[in-house]
């Protein structure tokens, strides 16, 4: 395919997500599925584009003066690919799969783009109006600046398996694909986000992904996970487990010790859990399965951690997902909101006298991280909270109230909450 065939492409997928409502994969498949000419560059050219777009949606069509998904295309080319008008307009004009040639309006913008230092503060975050007065309580003055940054490219992050390799090895492995360490945590590393018009190289190719060396997890959920503490040899609940990441993480900290009981609500993402265990070795999980009603009888008050990655708006993960930040609506968060509050209920019930609850969100949001805290605290009276970490190398993101928040702006990772709540032993 020729650029402008490409660029056609980005502006048809993007109407298709916004016109039709539709999760930017199965659009972006149904494109595929439709258009067996393109190549694999060409693949990946398209979805680069129309994710970039999707992530600086608001400023994109802001600076261009026109909201429209063909102005937003074409900001991204100018803006955020770097590419010259003469080269955007060119391509436009190459007929006959060009989408058009540039309008005098798309011209004069490409050349002189609306100042974003002027734009409210949801243009320059990238993030719906209903939600500006929600990150300014979140970040202060640096909401735009936080916004702007869930609205980058996010790096692949991967997490050695201390059950089958170490660091120094999983490096050697992992160097085809240029994975440097991360920091923070000794087992983390990072690839760098991969240019938007080309593929990312693929992580399972590697024959230690295969034999369980190392799991692709972001770093902020690595930290969350290291919240737990010391976990050697205790009984642990991870009780919303979906598709075991934590759940593995946790397992490798224990070091083949204690006791991990994996539960979701969903038992359809523990198929999952199963699998990836496996092939990680972990030898010390088991399985609740929900289609069992009494699949947690018998864990009542005596769980070391209650681990909770609780269901949430998913707002933290925004540079993974962009589409996301279009669809969520008030009525949505309400309704995560209720379900953080029961599931955190439900684990205060597992948490022996003494035990830990680790309270998990990858959310920005306050209504679902500390206000979800306070409002079970007042409702718990036998819980205390605890500083999330005491480990020195994570304290430094610990706020004044004792809580870990991470952000692509302050910590380069995802968005991610965590709380740890202490049942007392009297």
């Amino acid at each position: 395919m020729r650029d402008g065939g490409r660029i056609s492409a980005a502006i048809e997928v993007l109407t298709e997500v916004e016109t039709r409502h539709r999760p930017v994969k199965m659009a972006l498949k149904a494109w595929g599925d439709a258009s067996r000419f393109a190549g694999s560059k060409d693949r990946a050219f398209v979805s680069g584009l129309v994710l970039d777009t999707m992530r600086r949606r608001r400023s994109l069509g802001w600076r261009m003066g026109d909201d429209g998904a063909r102005a937003a295309v074409l900001g991204a080319l100018a803006f955020d690919w770097g590419w010259f008008k003469d080269r955007i307009a060119e391509a436009c004009a190459d007929e006959p799969h060009g989408p058009g040639a540039l309008t005098d309006a798309e011209m004069a913008a490409l050349a002189a783009p609306r100042d974003l230092a002027d734009a409210p503060v949801a243009i320059r975050a990238d993030i719906p109006d209903w939600l500006e007065a929600d990150f300014v309580r979140a970040f202060a003055d640096r909401a735009a600046e936080e916004g702007a940054a869930l609205s980058s490219r996010a790096p692949v992050d991967l997490r050695v398996n201390l059950l089958k390799s170490d660091p120094e090895r999983a490096a050697k492995a992992l160097a085809p694909l240029k994975a440097q360490a991360a920091g923070v945590l000794p087992t983390a590393f990072r690839i760098p986000a991969p240019n938007p018009t080309e593929r990312a190289g693929a992580v399972e190719t590697i024959p230690a992904f295969s034999k369980g060396w190392f799991e692709v997890q972001d770093l902020g959920s690595q930290i969350a996970a290291a919240c737990a503490g010391e976990v050697r040899g205790k009984q642990v609940l991870d009780l919303c487990a979906g598709g075991g990441g934590k759940t593995l993480a946790l397992a490798a900290a224990m070091g083949s010790t204690g006791q991990i009981y994996a539960y979701d609500s969903d038992p359809r993402r523990l198929a999952d859990t199963i699998r990836r265990g496996d092939r990680a070795g972990v030898r010390n999980l088991q399985i609740r399965s929900p289609v069992n009603p009494d699949a947690l009888k018998g864990l009542e008050g005596k769980m070391d951690v209650v681990f909770i990655d609780a269901p949430c708006t998913g707002t933290g993960a925004w540079r993974r997902h962009p589409d996301t930040k279009w669809r969520l609506t008030p009525d949505t968060l309400a309704k995560r909101m209720a379900d953080q509050d029961l599931v955190l209920d439900l684990g205060a019930t597992f948490a022996k006298p003494g035990g830990r609850i680790v309270y998990v969100t990858c959310s920005v949001l306050p209504q679902e991280d500390e206000d979800r805290v306070d409002a079970f605290l007042a409702r718990n009276t036998q819980f205390t909270l605890k500083p999330a970490t005491e480990d020195p190398a994570l304290a430094r993101f610990l706020t004044p109230a004792g809580h870990i928040r991470l952000s692509p702006a302050s910590t380069d990772t995802d968005g991610f909450f965590v709380a740890v709540l202490e049942r007392s032993k009297a």
